[in-house]
């Protein structure tokens, strides 16, 4: 398969070219520097000049704080940028797949959010991801939008991994206790992005680690355990208590109604994912520290 992948600098978007590379595909992949998904000239200028069969989306802006003080960039690059990509896309005859974000949702509901439920963001980033989907399908009928939270992996500064490390140097940890949402591994998420594009299948697809759902403190405490920090001083607070600018949801934890129906499986449970990440990760770390000394 001829795969774009935008967004190539970040956590998710190495893991996808990584792993369509692996696949066999021929992949051309663009950071935010090579890549300006808000430039509609740009945007049609390399996809006219690549010919993808398929265009994977890992560009945004998802510093929720920094979306909620310049709405005007986060409109520019989280609902205009994806629908640039879908004009372009269309234009050349490519399947988009954009990853869209649990934030969508207001966080007031008990269960799991579905495809069944109405998206009502209450951030101006989930306003603008929100849009962003809605662009993209309206610009290209061949669009598959992908909601996902929580995602850690290697190659971003992810929460799980600066809990880990920040642990390993005794710093105290603080963790929200009251906010639940459903853990999604890069290189996990990854795998279903490629095979979506493959099916070609329009539509909504929810895309997160198997399992109940965890807060942010019960997340940080099985990742510290895995590492085998056993001396972490992990401090559960509430999100309140943070006052930051952006409201979040207290609930964001997403299931999908579709894959299991087109025969996808679910992915691995999100225990599993957080050891799959951890233990390679803290020998890594390992390994630097002892070339340095």
């Amino acid at each position: 398969m001829k795969v774009l992948v935008a967004g190539a600098g970040g956590m998710v978007g190495r893991a996808v070219t990584r792993h369509c590379v692996d696949s066999g595909d021929q992949v051309h992949s663009y950071d935010h520097q090579a890549l300006d998904i808000s430039n509609l000239r740009l945007v049609s200028a390399l996809v006219e000049r690549d010919q993808p069969e398929a265009l994977i989306n890992c560009a945004a802006w998802t510093d929720v704080d920094g979306c909620e003080s310049d709405p005007v960039r986060s409109h520019r690059v989280n609902a205009m940028g994806p629908e640039n990509l879908a004009k372009a896309c269309r234009r050349v005859g490519a399947v988009l797949v954009t990853i869209s974000t649990d934030y969508v949702f207001d966080g007031t509901k008990a269960g799991f959010y579905t495809q069944r439920d109405d998206p009502d963001p209450t951030s101006v980033y989930g306003v603008s991801k929100l849009e962003g989907e809605r662009k993209a399908q309206t610009a290209n009928a061949r669009t598959v939008v992908v909601r996902t939270g929580f995602v850690f992996g290697e190659g971003g500064r992810n929460f799980l991994s600066t809990v880990v490390e920040r642990a390993r140097r005794g710093e105290p940890i603080k963790a929200i206790e009251d906010a639940w949402g459903t853990p999604t591994y890069a290189s996990h998420l990854a795998v279903r992005l490629r095979e979506l594009a493959e099916r070609d299948i329009p539509g909504i697809f929810h895309v997160v680690n198997a399992g109940n759902g965890v807060s942010y403190s019960e997340f940080a405490r099985v990742a510290l355990e895995t590492a085998g920090v056993t001396t972490a001083k992990l401090q559960a607070i509430s999100m309140h208590s943070l006052d930051r600018p952006a409201p979040r949801p207290v609930n964001s934890r997403l299931k999908c109604l579709i894959s299991e129906a087109m025969g996808l499986p679910s992915l691995p449970f999100w225990q599993e994912a957080v050891r799959e990440f951890v233990i390679p990760h803290i020998s890594h770390i390992e390994a630097e520290t002892a070339t340095q000394t």
